[in-house]
């Protein structure tokens, strides 16, 4: 679909959903994820220019499901906009839907956002003196959030999958049987990942993917908004805290939340907001299998990249070592 059919297509869905005239000016795709195309621009609605955002499912390729395609739980184009309003409505900075694509629309599954400004790039924000304010809110501020997004009402989102830590562990088994690349390291992950799991968890909504990469943060405020519910599910809240700490979405920063702060605050926060305990050993599992997890990623993200010719999936692929060294390194007491 080129870039005038989508205009096309985008202003009349905006002046149905929205209100006439839906004029788009300054569409622009954005950098893509791997299940999503996003899109900025505006739209004149109802006499007011207004700053939104789309996000659409990607297209697939062909009609034959890929054999790894269900083995996670991800919510629907449709869903994951009902519950980011379930996560707004929770207090969560979640983008705020202005409208659901229908059929009808002819562009797809997706959904229509409000568009916020700030800085999703890691180095920027960990590095630059810029957002040297945001660091000093943001352990607090991730805490917060969480303790947020674990409040909404399962009875409000009925349609989120779960998973258990025994599931997503026997998940990235497939992934590695699947590749058939039985390195010793990974093969010994997965099994002190499936000894040693938590024997007591809630099961709350879970972001799944909340890091930096995933925030968009301001200066002077700290994190903005919370991007990314495609793998949203109702699971074990204490993934999300140790996913953040987990050692490849620090990017090189030398404090373990995230890159900006330490675990202590970041349980205390969640704590305080929550009214639930943090207990440190939990996080921990979460965050040596988050490692684990991730190393089976970049083999499934490599080989991807190797059927759709892509240098850039076949980059993340070579780099499956980096997550298991961190797993190692967590397990062995040093950060």
């Amino acid at each position: 679909m080129g870039n005038d059919s989508t205009a096309t297509l985008l202003q009349r869905a905006v002046a149905r959903h929205m209100g006439a005239p839906g004029t788009v000016y300054d569409l622009q795709q954005l950098t893509g994820g791997a299940n999503r195309t996003t899109w900025s621009f505006d739209a004149e609605v109802g006499g007011s220019r207004q700053r939104l955002i789309m996000q659409l499912s990607a297209a697939a390729p062909d009609d034959v499901p890929h054999p790894l395609a269900e083995i996670s739980p991800h919510p629907t184009a449709e869903e994951g906009a009902w519950l980011m309003m379930a996560a707004v409505k929770a207090g969560v900075p979640a983008p705020k839907i202005r409208a659901i694509l229908e059929n009808s629309d002819g562009l797809g599954p997706g959904y229509i956002t409000e568009r916020v400004d700030g800085e999703t790039l890691a180095p920027k924000i960990l590095r630059e003196a810029a957002f040297a304010p945001a660091r000093t809110k943001m352990t607090r501020q991730a805490g917060e959030i969480l303790a947020r997004i674990h409040s909404i009402p399962l009875s409000e989102v009925p349609f989120l999958k779960g998973q258990t830590a025994e599931e997503m562990i026997d998940a990235q088994r497939k992934v590695v049987d699947f590749y058939d690349l039985h390195l010793p390291a990974i093969e010994w992950g997965l099994r002190w990942a499936a000894d040693n799991v938590p024997k007591r968890a809630r099961r709350t909504v879970v972001h799944g993917d909340f890091r930096i990469g995933n925030l968009i943060v301001g200066e002077s405020d700290g994190i903005r908004l919370v991007l990314d519910w495609e793998i949203g599910q109702a699971s074990d809240p204490m993934q999300d805290l140790g996913w953040l700490c987990v050692k490849t979405w620090r990017f090189g920063g030398k404090y373990p939340v995230g890159g900006f702060g330490r675990r202590e605050d970041l349980f205390a926060a969640y704590e305080k907001a929550s009214g639930q305990s943090v207990d440190p050993a939990h996080v921990r599992f979460w965050e040596a299998f988050g490692s684990v997890k991730w190393a089976a990623g970049c083999l499934r993200l490599g080989m991807r990249g190797i059927e759709e010719m892509g240098v850039e999936r076949c980059a993340i692929g070579r780099r499956i070592e980096e997550p298991l060294w961190d797993f190692y390194e967590l397990l062995e007491g040093r950060d």
